[in-house]
Parts: structure tokens; sequence; C-alpha cells
């Protein structure tokens, strides 16, 4: 009875972080430097993943994030996600997911899609000169 309800309430809040999840990002954080000034403490790590995971899954806006969770303030987990973000982690932990899901054979590669848009043509097509018109009348003037 206890384990069904330890799982519902888990499924009714998804923006916790569990012990998994936390323990594969860890290693991938930067040491935090010594607090130049003094007052709060700095809020753990884990607290911060949480306020993010919220705001990625609600789409709220930093300023609202509700602080009665147990989340610190919006702006306290954006600060620390653009930390992170500058620090590499992100990247790290893309390259740590897609070895675990590589290991697991868990990547369909059949479902991949390259956007052309992103990739760099290696050489240039051809010139043609500039591009014809569709419209068979010329548009009118709107002066």
């Amino acid at each position: 009875m206890l384990v069904g309800l330890a799982v519902a309430k888990r499924e009714s809040r998804p923006w916790i972080v569990s012990d998994e999840p936390c323990s594969l990002i860890k290693p991938l954080l930067p040491v935090p430097g010594p607090k130049l000034k003094h007052g709060r403490p700095r809020v753990p790590d884990r607290q911060a993943l949480c306020g993010i995971s919220f705001i990625l899954r609600t789409g709220l806006q930093w300023e609202y994030l509700p602080q009665e969770p147990g989340f610190e303030s919006g702006m306290t987990c954006w600060r620390r996600l653009e930390a992170w973000n500058e620090a590499g982690v992100r990247d790290r932990l893309h390259a740590v997911l897609l070895a675990r899901l590589r290991a697991a054979k868990q990547i369909d590669w059949s479902r991949a899609v390259i956007d052309s848009s992103h990739v760099r043509a290696a050489r240039r097509g051809p010139k043609v000169g500039p591009a014809r018109s569709t419209a068979h009348v010329r548009a009118a003037s709107t002066m």
C-alpha cells in the first residue's frame, strides 16, 4: 500500500529528480567556487535541478517559480542553469546519456532526422541568376 502511494505521489510531481538521474548528473557539475559574500547558504544542486525541471515541464517563467515545493528563487535556478551550460554540463550529459543508450541498444537510428538548415554545405551550387517570380501579374503598389 505504501509503495503505491509513493509511486502515485512521485508521478503527480514529475519534476522531482530521483536518485538515478541525480547520480548521473552530479559528477558532471562544476565544483562551486568560494563564496565572495556572506549571506544565505548556497542552494543544493539537487534542489536547483528540481526547480529547473519544474520550469521545463510546466513552461512557467523563471520569476514565477513557486517556493512552496522547496524550490528556491527562479533566478537562482536560472543562474545555476546558465553556469552549468557555460561549464559544458549539458554537452557532457548528452554524451553520457547517448553512451548509455547505445550500450543498451536503445537508439533507433531509423527515426533520426537531419535538418539541412543546420548542416553546412561542403560546396556551393552553381549560380543560376536571380530567382524568378512565380506571380503571373505584378503586384499592385501600396503607395
